[in-house]
């Protein structure tokens, strides 16, 4: 549920979505769990990003340095045998603002509601930090990302031609965090 903000356009978070459907268990069994991540599923989240960013995935040192400066940030999708998904926030140094980073599910996980219990937790952290304010980027193109994010209670603020050079134009939005 979402509460408009007096004269803003703009909507607040007023309670997070309650999880998507049942999950399907993992091998052995095991439900997968949202978890903070350790430095030994970096090469694990490389493999993830690659297979779900492709030619726009962060290389193997980018990832390894935003561990190292926010890996307070980075949340995992852990299936006792593999990574399904990861989230990676950040915040600006006095922590007025946070991005997310990148929001990533493996294609054999979803529908399954990880996305949501990621961003869930990760504006949950966001927020417990005193972050007044999440933004992110999308690709104009990916309905499945941008309802997810509007149902969050992000607003579309922009749409950037060739934001992250040519052809890649990157939708823009904005969550609120206030209590």
């Amino acid at each position: 549920m979402t509460t408009p903000l007096p004269g803003t356009g703009t909507t607040r978070i007023a309670a997070l979505p309650a999880p998507a459907p049942a999950l399907r268990l993992a091998a052995g069994g095991r439900a997968p769990r949202v978890r903070a991540v350790t430095d030994a599923d970096l090469p694990e989240l490389h493999r993830l990003d690659q297979e779900v960013f492709q030619d726009h995935a962060y290389p193997y040192f980018v990832l390894r340095q935003f561990y190292d400066l926010y890996r307070d940030d980075l949340f995992v999708v852990d299936d006792g045998r593999t990574l399904c998904g990861y989230v990676l926030a950040g915040a600006v140094s006095d922590g007025s603002r946070g991005w997310i980073l990148g929001l990533a599910i493996d294609q054999n996980w979803r529908s399954h509601g990880f996305g949501r219990r990621l961003m869930a937790e990760s504006l949950r952290n966001l927020r417990l930090r005193g972050v007044r304010e999440v933004w992110l980027t999308v690709e104009p193109g990916n309905a499945t990302a941008v309802e997810l994010y509007l149902s969050l209670g992000f607003s579309r603020v922009d749409h950037r031609e060739d934001y992250f050079g040519p052809a890649a134009d990157r939708l823009l939005m904005v969550l609120p965090l206030n209590d």
